[in-house]
């Protein structure tokens, strides 16, 4: 596949630089695109086209209900191109093809229409009596232009959750797509073009970091919305800082299965496996640390160890496969290396561990491995690992698993498994994260607030909260007469 221009202010166009993508299978390890990337006046092109179309353009000043229209027209054609979409990112991100059609293509397209139907009973506009005897109107208008920046792992998921809020409140949008997942981005501004909108409204710039970094600090922008890592994440807000930017970050996470005594240990293994390793345990909300109580450690532990040992890792493109490669050469090895670090610091591996899976001879995979006899101070415990790599913590009782949960510098997710829901909730409410289930990952509900605190991030994205980061508040006091 080649493609040799970019999507600017709604029309394809000649890149300004020769810079080219090479995107490379990481299971095959071959090239399977070549791809324009985005160079300095691109940037500024698309910021351009952006500015003019929330200054002067009719997009902002739509009628909220015909700007869902057009998302719900999107939308349809979006759900027409869904098989397209997985087979690009199994393709380009070695994201096993059950795991893309259900998750990485079939959920974005359900978010679209969720947003919509958020969006039909938003209150844009709010009458409130005033405390001095004035009228109030209180308005909801857009922020402006955003770039949206997001990482590879769940490409089309976080652009939907950026770019379909943002429309449906009247901004503009710049896209800045991951380097490793051009290709899924390029259909979508295929689609975008077939919907509707009009000029001006939706950019798609894929490139490097240096285009992100431009973006950032590029004073067209108003709104920053930035996914990835917390180091990358801080230099996002330092750089938005100067220019006053609107910023909301969706960072890392090290999140927490706290399993209480009375749970089922086939019940949690089965639990973990599906919020832990998918997507071969590149997602953010990972539950990667799994506290159980002493007492029944073994039990547990034996139970994960059956549930990873029996995964099917391999060819992406096969249905059965249920854990693929890593997404390059470079996670690979620094997976591995925390896979080495953990046996260096102590931990027992249980099963996988370094080297190749069993059967392969080429690829960026990793084994599954699953980690007993550690504490919440290793290494592998503290810093997010980004691969199919899970550390059984024990504890003593329900506080000590709440205190180790919550010794952690991020904040993203978190889970307890009990026979007792009340009792979960309780735990739940003990641990500080933004988001958490009770005997399940947490499922990404399309109509309640996804984000974290600490050091994964603040803002939220999804439910009315999702339309809220891409909107200015306006006070309008009548007075009486």
């Amino acid at each position: 596949m080649r493609h040799d221009q970019l999507f600017i202010g709604g029309a394809w166009r000649a890149p300004s630089t020769d810079r080219r993508i090479e995107v490379v299978s990481p299971h095959t390890e071959a090239t399977v695109a070549s791809v324009a990337a985005a160079g300095p006046a691109d940037v500024d092109a698309a910021v351009a086209a952006a500015r003019e179309a929330f200054d002067l353009g009719p997009w902002p000043r739509t009628d909220a209900g015909e700007r869902v229209d057009v998302l719900r027209r999107f939308g349809e054609r979006y759900g027409d191109r869904r098989s397209d979409m997985a087979d690009l990112i199994t393709a380009e991100l070695g994201a096993p093809i059950s795991f893309a059609q259900r998750a990485q293509a079939a959920l974005p397209w359900s978010m679209i229409g969720a947003f919509c139907d958020v969006a039909e009973t938003y209150p844009w506009r709010e009458d409130r009596p005033g405390r001095y005897g004035s009228d109030i109107r209180v308005l909801r208008e857009p922020v402006g232009v955003v770039a949206a920046i997001v990482p590879w792992n769940m490409p089309q998921f976080l652009i939907v959750t950026k770019l379909v809020p943002a429309l449906l409140a009247g901004c503009s949008v710049v896209l800045k797509p991951a380097a490793e997942s051009p290709l899924d981005a390029i259909l979508l501004a295929e689609i975008i073009a077939e919907s509707g909108f009009p000029p001006g409204v939706v950019s798609v710039l894929p490139g490097d970091g240096r285009v992100g970094e431009q973006l950032v600090r590029h004073p067209g922008v108003d709104k920053v919305s930035f996914t990835g890592s917390t180091a990358a994440g801080r230099a996002v807000a330092a750089a938005a800082a100067a220019g006053l930017k609107r910023v909301s970050l969706e960072l890392g996470g090290k999140s927490a299965a706290i399993v209480l005594e009375d749970a089922d240990p086939a019940a949690v293994a089965s639990g973990v496996r599906s919020a832990s390793l998918s997507n071969s345990g590149q997602i953010c909300n990972a539950l990667t640390r799994i506290l159980v109580p002493h007492t029944r450690a073994a039990e547990f532990t034996d139970a994960l160890a059956a549930e990873m040992s029996a995964l099917v890792v391999g060819d992406p493109t096969e249905s059965a496969t249920q854990v693929g490669p890593l997404v390059a050469q470079r996670q690979q090895q620094r997976v591995t290396g925390y896979l080495q670090q953990g046996v260096r610091d102590g931990a027992r591996v249980v099963t996988g561990g370094a080297g190749m899976p069993d059967d392969l001879d080429r690829g960026w995979y990793v084994k599954p491995t699953l980690f007993d006899r550690a504490h919440n101070s290793m290494t592998i415990a503290r810093e997010e690992i980004f691969g199919p790599v899970l550390t059984v913590i024990p504890y003593s009782d329900t506080a000590e698993a709440i205190r180790i949960a919550n010794d952690s510098d991020y904040g993203l997710a978190g889970s307890v498994f009990t026979g007792d829901d009340e009792r979960g909730l309780a735990v739940a409410a003990a641990v500080r994260t933004g988001t958490f289930g009770v005997n399940q990952g947490y499922p990404m509900d399309p109509f309640a607030p996804f984000g974290g605190v600490k050091a994964s991030g603040y803002g939220r994205e999804l439910g009315r909260e999702g339309i809220d980061g891409y909107t200015d508040t306006k006070s309008i006091a009548v007075a009486p007469r």
